[in-house]
């Protein structure tokens, strides 16, 4: 694998799906040109077989047309422009039923394998493309020398096909000359039509195997390095350690609210060094004890800091400490597994303070 040397590293990362639709931005897609060609092909021949006689018709009218010798014309400049509008008219009306068919299967081919997409950077004039040693680079690059070996892999099954076909019928060719005009005619489209049926076929095949090498291409050609991932998520989601820095902010934050609710707490049952939680009850507006805060280790001791200052209790109880702290956010009601265990020590804290539960 190349190493990239402006980003620095091996590309060894898959593309990311940003990186994939900026490049699908800028017109760089897989793509096989192969498969286009393919159905214009069968769908050139399908439309000139089915517009046949229309052609066939316009064409004989234009033969009358111009042999028609009852007079001779006379080549004024406005008889000229005459028959030049005419010619142009009767060519324009008889290709209409094989072109178009063709330009919207060529455009239905290409966004079958693309999507439909409009990129204007790929056609925007660049000075680069006209750097002759890029463009010596580009005639000896991989990738085109695959299309040359694949244009001599083409050229070589089609002329084997045609080969073969026209080897099978030498004995019915050597008796032509015993037959008419029209039947000439007719074997040799038929002998044309099998040998494009044939080639069809390989076309098709060459073109799957050619789509597949065109997408790991491009696949491979879009991987990213490391860096190169590392930097996108930065710009994407934000630098982590901006964002580890904003986490802790909120974090103080919360911590600094959760301290300032301490004082308002009934008790403060602890493990009694390494854990904290701050609990209220208030039968008038509360259902459930609640734990205004709750903290672990620098935490838990300045939450003890503050419980003294205001004189409020502390309990010591390990199990209960732990089942809180575990079990219950701040803010949040006592669970009541936990609610009998709470509702003594707030009993045995109201009994000292003289207040009833």
């Amino acid at each position: 694998m190349a190493e990239d040397p402006e980003s620095g590293g091996e590309k060894t990362e898959d593309a990311s799906s940003r990186k994939l639709s900026k490049a699908r931005e800028e017109g760089q897609v897989a793509k096989s040109i192969e498969i286009p060609s393919v159905f214009v092909l069968v769908g050139g021949v399908t439309a000139l077989y089915a517009s046949a006689f229309y052609i066939y018709n316009n064409l004989v009218s234009v033969f009358h047309f111009n042999f028609n010798f009852t007079q001779v014309p006379l080549l004024t400049d406005l008889e000229v422009v005459r028959l030049l509008a005419y010619h142009t008219q009767k060519i324009i009306f008889t290709l209409i039923p094989v072109m178009v068919p063709i330009i919207i299967i060529a455009l239905l081919a290409n966004i079958a394998q693309v999507g439909f997409v409009i990129s204007w950077k790929a056609i925007e004039p660049k000075l680069s493309k006209l750097n002759p040693i890029n463009g010596f680079k580009q005639k000896f690059s991989s990738r085109a020398v695959v299309e040359f070996v694949k244009t001599l892999l083409k050229v070589g099954v089609i002329s084997m096909v045609a080969y073969y076909a026209i080897k099978g019928e030498l004995t019915q060719i050597s008796k032509l000359y015993d037959h008419s005009i029209g039947y000439i005619l007719l074997f040799i489209l038929k002998i044309s039509f099998w040998i494009f049926i044939k080639v069809c076929l390989i076309m098709l095949v060459v073109a799957a195997l050619d789509y597949a090498y065109q997408r790991w291409k491009f696949l491979d050609e879009q991987k990213m390095t490391k860096k190169e991932v590392k930097d996108e998520t930065k710009q994407t989601e934000g630098d982590p350690m901006v964002k580890s820095r904003i986490r802790q902010l909120q974090q103080e934050a919360a911590r600094k609210r959760m301290m300032a609710d301490v004082p308002e707490a009934d008790v403060i049952v602890t493990n009694p060094t390494r854990l904290a939680v701050a609990i209220k009850y208030d039968s008038a507006q509360m259902d459930a004890p609640a734990v205004l805060a709750k903290g672990a280790g620098p935490v838990a001791k300045n939450i003890r800091e503050i419980a003294r200052q205001n004189d409020i209790p502390l309990v010591e109880d390990k199990q209960l400490a732990r089942n809180l702290y575990s079990s219950v956010d701040i803010g949040g009601q006592v669970p009541g597994e936990l609610y009998q265990a709470v509702a003594e020590v707030l009993a045995y804290v109201y009994k000292l303070k003289g207040k009833k539960l």
